[in-house]
Parts: C-alpha cells; sequence; structure tokens
C-alpha cells in the first residue's frame, strides 16, 4: 500500500491542493472538506505543528517551504506550537457532517483541538 492517497488528481495538482487546505487550516483553525482530503490534510497538518513545537531555524525553514503565507507559518511558530507543548500529537479533530449534495461525498469539518 503507497504512503499516501492520491485523491483523483495529478501529483502537482494533488500536493498543492493539500499546501492550501494545511494553510487554510492553520490560518482559520477549521475547514469543510471531503473525508478522504481531510485524512491527508491531517497528516501533513501535523508535522508542521510538530515543526513549530520544534522552534530552531531549520524547521521554520522546512515549513515556510511548505507552507504557502509566510504569515501563517509565523503563527505556527509563535501561537499554535506553543499551545500544544504539552500535547504528544493528535492536534487535530475530524468531525462528519453527512453527504455532500451533490455527488454524495461524506463531508467533514477538520479543526485545531
Amino acid at each position: 500500500m503507497a504512503g499516501h492517497r492520491k485523491l483523483g488528481r495529478p501529483t502537482g495538482h494533488r500536493k498543492l491542493m493539500l499546501r492550501n487546505l494545511v494553510t487554510s487550516l492553520l490560518r482559520d483553525g477549521k475547514i469543510t472538506t471531503t473525508i478522504t482530503r481531510a485524512k491527508e490534510t491531517r497528516k501533513l497538518a501535523e508535522k508542521m505543528i510538530t515543526l513549530g513545537k520544534r522552534g530552531d531555524l531549520h524547521a521554520r525553514r522546512q515549513a515556510e517551504s511548505f507552507v504557502l503565507d509566510k504569515d501563517v507559518t509565523k503563527k505556527v511558530f509563535d501561537e499554535i506550537a506553543p499551545k500544544y507543548a504539552e500535547r504528544n500529537g493528535g492536534y487535530t479533530r475530524i468531525m462528519k457532517l453527512g453527504p455532500r449534495r451533490g455527488d454524495a461525498s461524506e463531508m467533514v469539518i477538520l479543526e485545531l483541538v
């Protein structure tokens, strides 16, 4: 089994879509999306928060190379990561909303705990 879901997208589109979702989640605190996208986004968002907890220059540069907005990276290192200093993983929560009206795809809210 592969290490990630393909989400029916070419590689470049999938990677950029996930970077956008992670950036939006870290900026706004929660996003509404499909369950498969949420599960992939959760992995990457938790990695960014873990980099924020490390807090050194190398971790900051790694986060800035992934997150699309420099202000969001600053927020991760200055506000979000210190909030989870005592917590070992599990920074996000997925709550089911039910099927989407158009194609009956399972919709969820992905939020920071």
